[in-house]
């Protein structure tokens, strides 16, 4: 069979990126929805109830308040609202002393972003405060109006603070779901390791250390998706009631990342056993099998909607290969005793995703042959 051209390269990569284009648009439609009726309805308050001719800063600070996460919406509102109202003031105070033009503006910069540092704003604060003032003295520049435009982006700052309480179950949810794609990973890894070690394929073993060595961003999206969980909570009355179950999903980030990283470890190794033709004991691959197999109970769980080891059998099937760790034969080798001691080290991780803590984890391990 003959090798793909670069075009069909290409073609299959412009596939791919295009899937994590539309991927992505469908995990931001929530907030784009969000954004768009609150913009039409802080023009609409301003423009139609309060009668301002052209409102344009309510929907403005709407939108910037709410953004495209769920983090620090209740900090954006307050930060963006405040570096408004100094931005409109100082803008129309000097459009009063000084009038318009380009070093009028450059004064009003440079005051706008000195007074809000001098507050101790975070950047957000700052840049607000200048770009407002911008747009009053180039967009906006008949003076005496300051009190409406500073009323209309009140009215968006208010609008987006009823706005960020409306929030879906799915961010939520995205931490659990996240942490089911870490687990299912390290699943694959275990399995695809183990079947390395049984076919001795150095290329093989290569191949899988490399998609190992890739993982780092599965916990950087569990992070993530942590932190809007997170989030949420502090910005929605709501969804306080499911308080503790993120934070209990929060938890469980440092022991996911240490059983990745401990995976990785383990299936370098088993490449170098690949790499020097040293077979690794057949016990030790069936550990690795079974220690698969237990981490994909775990990871149904998850992805069910399920704590960890709220049934007891992911517990049990740990424990189980932890037995085992400590029943299999001990050779005269380095990596096949890293192998067997990472794969201790990842049933203390995943033991703690099941609700014990590590010193109960460690313990509920029997010490192993010598």
């Amino acid at each position: 069979m003959s090798a793909a051209s670069p075009l069909d390269r290409m073609w299959d990569h412009g596939r791919v990126s295009f899937r994590a284009r539309r991927a992505r648009l469908r995990s931001k439609a929530w907030h784009i929805g969000q954004c768009s009726v609150a913009a039409g309805l802080a023009w609409y308050l301003a423009h139609d109830l309060l009668g301002h001719p052209k409102p344009f800063f309510a929907p403005i600070v709407a939108v910037v308040c709410l953004g495209t996460s769920y983090g620090q919406r209740l900090r954006r509102v307050a930060e963006v609202t405040v570096g408004v109202a100094i931005g409109v003031f100082l803008a129309d105070l000097l459009l009063l002393l000084i009038g318009t033009g380009a070093w009028q503006v450059t004064v009003l910069v440079a005051l706008a972003m000195t007074i809000t540092l001098l507050l101790n704003a975070g950047t957000l604060f700052v840049t607000q405060a200048a770009v407002q003032g911008i747009v009053v003295v180039t967009f906006a520049a008949a003076p005496g109006y300051a009190l409406t435009r500073w009323v209309d982006a009140l009215i968006g700052g208010a609008v987006a603070l009823v706005a960020a309480a409306v929030v879906p179950r799915a961010p939520l949810r995205r931490p659990r779901e996240q942490a089911a794609v870490v687990v299912r990973r390290i699943a694959q890894l275990l399995r695809a390791g183990a079947q390395g070690a049984i076919d001795g394929d150095v290329e093989r073993g290569l191949q899988v250390l490399a998609d190992a060595r890739s993982t780092d961003r599965l916990i950087r999206e569990l992070q993530d998706a942590a932190d809007e969980g997170l989030s949420v909570l502090a910005s929605s009355p709501f969804r306080r009631r499911h308080g503790g179950n993120v934070r209990r999903m929060v938890e469980l980030v440092e022991p996911l990342d240490r059983a990745l990283r401990n995976t990785r470890v383990l299936v370098r190794r088993i490449a170098l056993t690949s790499y020097h033709r040293v077979p690794l004991p057949g016990s030790y691959v069936l550990l690795c099998e079974d220690l698969a197999a237990a981490a994909d109970m775990m990871a149904a769980e998850l992805a069910a909607g399920e704590m960890a080891g709220s049934s007891g059998e992911v517990q049990r099937a740990l424990l189980r290969v932890g037995e085992g760790t400590a029943q299999v034969e001990r050779v005269a080798d380095l990596s096949a005793d890293v192998v067997l001691a990472q794969i201790r080290s990842i049933i203390v991780d995943l033991l703690q995703i099941t609700g014990m803590d590590v010193l109960e984890a460690t313990d509920a391990l029997p010490p192993p042959r010598l």
